[in-house]
């Protein structure tokens, strides 16, 4: 993880490795906060490291690394509240918010951080991808809370559908990363394995990627993140009228109480999906509560 650990000033750096050990693979999220104690979010528990409390030249240190000293080339981020770095991290960026006419222009004082480490968990989906297809590919939802895995597993449902499996060739796939948090694309570069017949549409919003992916790559399978917008479900809509299988995930808990939810309610009233994947929270990230075909019954 050394494109992480370079962004923090010497003195941080010797806290990081001495307290993360041989434990990156477990580690979720670093938080700084202004002058007071780093936190590290492990999958089941939180440390702070009370040696380590960033002070406002270390956020100027950090700051100048993620933006190669120049902030200009921040604009877009500053504006978005996010970034990301080499090796396809996330980080978050929060503070003092600048407006024009009641928009967010920029932050202009960045006092909190967010370090989301990406895990790129080859093979994770493989165990589900015969749920996924019969006779083809099926519409397919994942559910599940934040921090439950639903990006690791998208990305690599990604990348097996696009590569091919068992005597299943591969096929044409367009993913849609709005937040780049799929292929963590840098400068249209994905830093994960998205397989070989993958295309990717960066930074741009999913109902508009939707319909550019398709006129552009024609795309068989379209894989998007986190939708909920009406924008988002009627370019799906969109999209399965164009003939082509969708595989996206939302943010939620059961289906039960996507009912509730007037966008996603539609969805599943008129049998869009084939398969919905209900991640649990409470297992290890990437763990399966239940998988249910398009009338709500539990295949497995």
């Amino acid at each position: 993880m050394e494109e992480i650990i370079r962004l923090f000033p010497e003195g941080i750096q010797h806290e990081l490795n001495s307290r993360i050990g041989n434990r990156w693979d477990q580690l979720q999220e670093i938080r700084l906060r202004l002058n007071r104690p780093l936190e590290l979010i492990f999958h089941s528990k939180q440390e702070w490291l009370n040696q380590a409390l960033p002070n406002k030249l270390d956020f100027v240190h950090i700051i100048n690394q993620l933006s190669e000293y120049s902030l200009y080339r921040m604009e877009e981020e500053l504006r978005e509240g996010y970034m990301t770095i080499e090796g396809g991290h996330r980080v978050g960026l929060a503070g003092k918010v600048n407006t024009l006419n009641g928009a967010v222009k920029a932050i202009q004082f960045i006092t909190f951080l967010n370090i989301r480490i990406a895990k790129e968990k080859i093979g994770v989906a493989t165990k589900i991808m015969p749920y996924l297809y019969h006779q083809g590919y099926l519409n397919t939802l994942i559910v599940g809370a934040p921090q439950t895995g639903k990006t690791t597993l998208i990305r690599d449902i990604a990348r097996i559908i696009s590569t091919g499996w068992k005597n299943v060739p591969a096929k044409k796939v367009g993913v849609i990363d709005e937040r780049s948090e799929i292929a963590a694309s840098i400068k249209g570069v994905p830093q994960h394995d998205l397989g070989l017949r993958t295309d990717v549409m960066d930074a741009c919003p999913k109902a508009e990627g939707m319909m550019m992916m398709i006129r552009s790559m024609s795309p068989e399978i379209l894989i998007v993140d986190e939708i909920g917008g009406k924008k988002d479900v009627d370019a799906l809509l969109e999209a399965l009228n164009a003939g082509v299988v969708v595989v996206c995930s939302v943010h939620g808990q059961t289906l039960e109480e996507l009912k509730k939810r007037p966008t996603i309610q539609a969805l599943i009233n008129q049998r869009i999906f084939h398969r919905y994947l209900i991640l649990d929270s409470t297992l290890s990230m990437g763990r399966f509560r239940g998988i249910h075909d398009a009338e709500g019954k539990r295949m497995s």
